[in-house]
C-alpha cells in the first residue's frame, strides 16, 4: 500500500463535531500489500475500530443497547440469545480496545486519535455503570444464562487490561455491583473445556478488586487452581493446548486459552508457587503458537476456515495480536510482518461487502454476511470478538510494531520465492 498516513489523519474524523455525531468514514477498498508505512496502517486500524465500535458504545452511552442492537441468531433462537447478546457486545468489544483505552497520548499521536480515545473512555465507563445497575434498561442480566459467564469474563479481562481507565474511576456503588455480578456467575456450571478459564478470570478480577478495597467478596483460589491445573494437564505439545482433554482443530487456543493464560499469569501468577512455576512454560508456548498463527495467514490475508466460531472474524488472531502487544514474538517473526499480516486479515474480514447491516451493526459471517457459518450460540453480540485483533493499538506510535518499515509476512515471502529456513516443532 502507499503511505496514506497524511490523508488518513485528515479524514479519520470529520472535525471535533464528529465525536458527538459518531460519524463513520467509508472503508478503504479491499487491498493486500505489505508496503504501507506504520503510521498509515495505524490509521486504517483505527477506521476499523471506529466503524465496529461506534454503534455499540454510542448506544451504551445512552443506555439503549438492548433497545437498538439487533439480535441476529439461528432460526428460532433470537429470544434465547437476546438475554446475553448485549453483554457479549459490551465485554468483547471492551476487551479488544482496552489496551488502547489505557494508552496515554505520546509524541507523534494524531490529535484525532487522542480525541476519539477520550470519547470512547467516557462511553465505555457509562456502559459499565449501566450494565450492573438493576434499574438500567441496559442491565446485563448476570447469571441468567450460561452465556453470561463467558461474557462477564470478557468484561473482567477488559478491566484487567485497562484498570486505570475502566476499573479505578468507577464509583463505589458500581464497583460493589460489579463484584456482586461476578459472584452471581458462580451459579453457572462451566463446561469442562476453555470455559474453566472464564471462571478463573472472574476470580482474578475479584482478587484485584478485593486487594484495592472495592469489595468484601473474597476470590476463590480453588476455582483458579482448577482452571489453571486442568490446562496444565491439557497441554499437547508444540505450543498447543487441548480444549478440554482432546484436541480440536479450531482457533480456541487463540480466541481464549492462551491470551487468558497470559493475563492470569500477570494477575494471579505470584499467588501460588505452582502457578508461578508454570509462567515460563506458558510464555514459551505462547511465543511458539504465535509463530504458528503468523504462518496461518496466507499471502492475501485469508486463513483456514476451520473449526467452530469462525464468524469471530479477525478475532481468530487474538493470540498473535496479544503476543505482539506484549513484545513476546519469537525470533524470525518481526513486529512489522505481524502488522502487515493482521492488517490484511482485517481487510479480508471487516472490509467485505455485507459485513455490516444498514444500521452499521456486524452481521454473522466471515467474509461478508454468511449466517450459515454461525453456530446456535452465535448472535450479533458474539461477533464483537473481532476487536481482539486490535490489541497492538495499545502500543504507542513510537513502538517498533508501528515504527518499523513494512515487511512481508512468512506466506508472502515463501510464495514469492524467498529462501527461508523450514519451520520446526518446539518441545518443552
Amino acid at each position: 500500500m502507499a503511505d496514506h498516513g497524511r490523508s488518513d489523519r485528515r479524514t479519520f474524523l470529520l472535525g471535533s463535531a464528529a465525536l458527538g455525531a459518531a460519524a463513520i468514514l467509508p472503508m478503504p477498498a479491499l487491498a493486500v500489500d505489505a508496503g504501507a508505512a506504520g503510521v498509515g496502517t495505524r490509521a486504517e486500524w483505527l477506521k476499523h475500530l471506529q466503524r465496529v465500535s461506534d454503534p455499540v458504545l454510542k448506544a451504551l452511552s445512552r443506555r439503549e443497547l438492548r433497545k437498538v442492537m439487533p439480535v441476529e441468531a439461528a432460526p428460532g433462537l433470537r429470544e434465547v440469545r437476546s438475554v446475553g447478546s448485549p453483554l457479549e457486545a459490551l465485554g468483547r468489544l471492551l476487551a479488544g480496545i482496552a489496551p488502547w483505552l489505557e494508552l496515554e497520548p505520546s509524541a507523534g499521536e494524531p490529535s484525532e486519535e487522542t480525541a476519539l480515545r477520550k470519547q470512547y473512555r467516557e462511553w465505555a465507563r457509562t456502559g459499565i455503570v449501566s450494565s450492573v445497575d438493576p434499574a438500567s434498561p441496559d442491565y446485563m442480566r448476570y447469571g441468567e444464562s450460561a452465556q453470561t459467564l463467558v461474557d462477564s469474563s470478557f468484561l473482567a479481562l477488559a478491566l484487567l487490561r485497562a484498570p486505570k481507565q475502566l476499573l479505578h474511576p468507577l464509583d463505589a456503588k458500581t464497583k460493589q455491583r460489579l463484584a456482586d455480578a461476578l459472584v452471581k456467575e458462580r451459579g453457572v456450571t462451566p463446561n469442562h473445556n476453555n470455559w474453566l478459564l472464564f471462571v478463573t478470570m472472574n476470580e482474578a478480577l475479584l482478587k484485584v478488586m478485593g486487594e484495592a478495597g472495592y469489595t468484601d467478596h473474597a476470590w476463590d483460589k480453588l476455582r483458579v487452581d482448577f482452571g489453571l491445573s486442568e490446562h496444565h494437564d491439557w497441554y499437547l505439545g508444540d505450543g498447543v493446548y487441548g480444549d478440554g482433554p482432546h484436541f480440536h482443530a479450531d482457533f480456541y487456543n487463540s480466541f481464549v486459552i492462551q491470551p487468558y493464560l497470559l493475563q492470569l499469569m500477570d494477575t494471579v501468577g505470584d499467588a501460588h508457587p505452582s502457578w508461578a512455576a508454570d509462567r515460563r512454560a506458558i510464555t514459551l508456548r505462547a511465543s511458539r503458537y504465535a509463530a504458528i498463527q503468523e504462518r496461518m495467514i496466507a499471502s492475501d490475508g485469508s486463513y483456514p476456515v476451520l473449526g467452530r466460531s469462525i464468524t469471530y472474524r479477525c478475532g481468530a488472531f487474538h493470540h498473535l495480536a496479544d503476543v505482539a502487544r506484549r513484545h513476546l514474538l519469537p525470533d524470525g517473526v518481526s513486529p512489522a510482518q505481524v502488522r502487515g499480516a493482521l492488517t490484511a486479515v482485517m481487510q479480508r474480514t471487516l472490509g467485505a461487502p455485507g459485513t455490516y447491516s444498514a444500521d452499521g451493526w456486524l452481521q454473522i459471517g466471515l467474509a461478508g454476511h454468511q449466517p450459515l457459518l454461525g453456530e446456535e450460540y452465535i448472535s450479533t453480540g458474539s461477533l464483537y470478538l473481532c476487536s481482539f485483533a486490535w490489541l497492538p493499538l495499545g502500543l504507542p506510535v513510537s513502538d517498533p510494531f508501528w515504527s518499523l518499515p513494512s515487511e512481508p509476512w512468512t506466506s508472502q515471502k515463501v510464495w514469492s520465492g524467498v529462501n527461508l529456513h523450514a519451520d520446526h516443532a518446539q518441545d518443552d
